[in-house]
């Protein structure tokens, strides 16, 4: 057993003399699931955001991401991870109703593009929130490309049961405010997971093939990857390409170093990014012939534009910074978001992985966590990369501290530091979710073909399916799926009555008088 799963072995401990283990269950989780509407012909659709479903600007769980045509559905937090995704399902019973003809891509990786101009941008209506929100777009538009934007993913919002922090604070013995202990204990949390994250996309990663549409506004990069079928580029032994350097690991942001040893420097180093002029994106401007084409020629336009596995997030008030938001109130939970769609599932996320997260994340928080070094920080984004593209290569070692290790050896590590964990999460349950949970996943660990990555590719072969093909397939079945299970009266009311609601407000946010945009994005990045 490793030194760190010692710690966390001596803090369960703790918590176990004093009865207190219960209180690591009921940790608050969410889900946010982009998917990318599809039209009959099979490509990216044209049509606006559906106005059944309400306000892309005001839904509080139907909205957009970056294009008009990938949707993005939000869950409420709940405490029982089945009430989560029993609530996905009946937003996705909903959407399905509206979607006329149309379905949604069932995988990450987006097919159906036809160059960049195929991919519209999300519109928000006319009010300086909304202007915003499309202006931002049309930057990472700019910089990376709209191809990139198109990539769909699943966010795991997961917020450690606030009973729990005072009770660690004591078993340590900080004296540390309680504010300042859980900000410590959450970004203690995303340290280690930064160490281990990888497993996620070993285990979960769906995206080991790509259309080579993809790459029609960036050519160069077909060459890394070998070819599957005349329409079909991957690697044989690749995870999750989404997770890559061609997907959401931009090279652009390779130099940024963003301090996540502690809030107000995690704070102050994103403020900095955001704050300074960079020379590529300066070129471009920021409104030519009167139109803006990017909020501003920094580094990043605005937090959202940093790509990371795992964010700190606090709840912000409106029009309020990400950044202040967390300044002023802390961290409220985190966001997770490596986590591709799963093809083989209609709602894109199971409830063994959701248990298997939710116990993982925990196991971050409770084993020691040391502060990030550069150096250490190149070595865990040079792994992430290596499972995104090689994963399930036999014999694939990955840098743990100062040496190699195979990837198995280390997952069986991680495994092991989570079984009291998951047997503390089942509680009474006689069917052991969670330890059932952490039980497939090991099969996964002693067998790659049983992961994502390496079904579809059998799938694809054995079916001599190109990517697009495949994925469009699973995704047909998956609007049978919803076309057979439509939502009861109940669901289709509350919904129906949220869309129209969301109508509304923005009507009411569009009917107050608007000050300048100039001085909205002035006001709105001053702010400190």
């Amino acid at each position: 057993m490793t030194t760190l799963n010692n710690a966390l072995s001596t803090r369960l401990d703790q918590l176990s003399a004093n009865g207190r283990q219960q209180l690591l269950c009921g940790g608050l989780k969410g889900i946010e699931k982009e998917s990318l509407r599809i039209a009959r012909d099979g490509f990216i659709a044209q049509t606006p955001h559906p106005r059944a479903l309400g306000s892309a600007l005001t839904h509080p769980c139907i909205t957009t991401d970056y294009s008009e045509a990938l949707i993005e559905l939000i869950t409420p937090p709940f405490a029982d991870i089945k009430d989560s995704l029993d609530y996905l399902h009946k937003v996705h019973q909903f959407v399905y109703q509206h979607l006329d003809n149309e379905m949604l891509l069932g995988a990450s990786m987006p097919c159906g593009i036809d160059g960049d101009l195929s991919i519209p941008i999300a519109e928000y209506g006319s009010s300086n929130v909304g202007r915003m929100k499309h202006v931002y777009r049309h930057g990472l538009w700019h910089r990376y490309g709209r191809t990139m934007q198109s990539i769909a993913g699943i966010h795991f919002n997961y917020s450690v049961p606030e009973a729990l922090w005072p009770v660690l604070q004591q078993q340590e013995r900080s004296p540390l405010s309680l504010e300042q202990f859980k900000a410590d204990g959450y970004f203690g949390l995303i340290r280690n997971f930064q160490r281990m994250g990888w497993l996620i996309l070993y285990l979960f990663g769906a995206s080991p093939a790509i259309c080579k549409s993809f790459f029609n506004s960036r050519p160069a990069l077909m060459a890394q990857f070998e070819e599957f079928d005349n329409g079909t580029l991957y690697h044989p032994y690749a995870t999750s390409l989404r997770m890559s350097d061609i997907g959401y690991k931009s090279k652009n942001q390779e130099g940024l170093k963003i301090d996540y040893n502690a809030l107000d420097g995690y704070v102050d180093s994103l403020s900095a990014a955001i704050n300074t002029p960079y020379p590529e994106y300066q070129k471009i401007g920021t409104v030519v012939d009167g139109q803006y084409r990017q909020l501003n020629g920094n580094i990043l336009q605005i937090e959202n534009e940093f790509y990371s596995t795992i964010r700190p997030k606090q709840i912000a008030r409106s029009c309020e910074k990400p950044t202040m938001a967390l300044k002023y109130r802390g961290v409220r939970y985190v966001e997770m978001r490596s986590l591709d769609l799963d093809v083989f599932h209609p709602i894109g996320i199971d409830e063994d992985k959701a248990r298997f997260i939710e116990a993982l994340l925990l196991c971050c928080l409770l084993q020691d966590s040391p502060k990030t070094s550069d150096r250490e920080h190149q070595v865990n984004n040079a792994n992430q990369l290596a499972v995104a593209h090689y994963g399930r290569k036999p014999g694939l070692e990955l840098q743990q501290g100062q040496q190699k290790v195979p990837l198995q050896q280390w997952a069986a590590e991680i495994m092991e530091a989570m079984q009291p964990v998951c047997a503390i999460l089942d509680r009474d349950d006689a069917d052991k979710p969670y330890s059932s949970a952490l039980a497939k996943q090991q099969r996964l660990v002693d067998n790659p073909d049983l992961t994502a990555s390496a079904r579809m590719l059998q799938q694809m072969m054995q079916r001599q399916q190109p990517f697009a093909r495949f994925a469009l397939t699973a995704s047909a079945e998956h609007q049978l799926y919803f076309k057979t299970n439509k939502p009861d009266k109940t669901t289709d009311r509350m919904f129906a009555d949220m869309a129209a609601e969301s109508l509304v407000k923005q009507q009411e946010i569009e009917s107050q008088e608007q000050i300048p945009f100039d001085e909205f994005l002035r006001q709105y990045f001053s702010q400190s």
